[in-house]
């Protein structure tokens, strides 16, 4: 009965679906297991759930395993493609911005959230020093440095002449 109160809690938000409360399990799951933190993600298409997952940065030692990357990741495998503009995702919380970059590269058009990232700091969990490096341009807690760069731009051209590339 929890999801009851859940679903009333915020009013004038939209309720909780089924979809919601798979991402919901898969969080809990990830957090039972202890294989990352709270969160969970399903990626839909046309009312038919195309992946499922949930955090898994503590089990891979892998930074970027978040439940948003690894839905996205099983998706792309299991359409056999990159673009998933067809789809919709549902995560139990606003995405970081890695994971919202990676719905923009995804071209996913519609995102459902259950919590905000002021109640997932309110946890430990604080991407505010990211947002805040994006929205300057700049980080005080990394050094970033531009280098000459001939070669690198070199690679910019050769892709340019590549008659063969394909566009992504």
């Amino acid at each position: 009965m929890k999801l009851m109160k859940l679903r009333n809690m915020y009013p004038g938000a939209k309720t909780l679906n089924n979809f919601m409360e798979i991402a919901i399990e898969q969080a809990r799951m990830g957090m039972k297991h202890n294989l990352g933190g709270p969160f969970g993600a399903v990626i839909v298409k046309d009312k038919t759930v195309i992946s499922r997952a949930h955090n898994r940065v503590l089990d891979f030692n892998d930074p970027t395993a978040h439940a948003e990357i690894m839905a996205i990741r099983i998706a792309s495998s299991n359409l056999e493609t990159f673009d998933l503009s067809g789809c919709e995702i549902y995560t139990t919380s606003y995405p970081c911005p890695m994971c919202m970059s990676a719905l923009y590269w995804a071209r996913i058009k519609t995102l459902y959230y259950g919590t905000t990232t002021a109640e997932v700091e309110k946890i430990g969990f604080d991407d505010g020093q990211i947002y805040r490096a994006l929205c300057k341009g700049t980080d005080t807690e990394m050094n970033v440095e531009k280098l000459d760069s001939k070669i690198c731009q070199q690679l910019l051209s050769e892709w340019e002449e590549k008659e063969d590339k394909y566009m992504y």
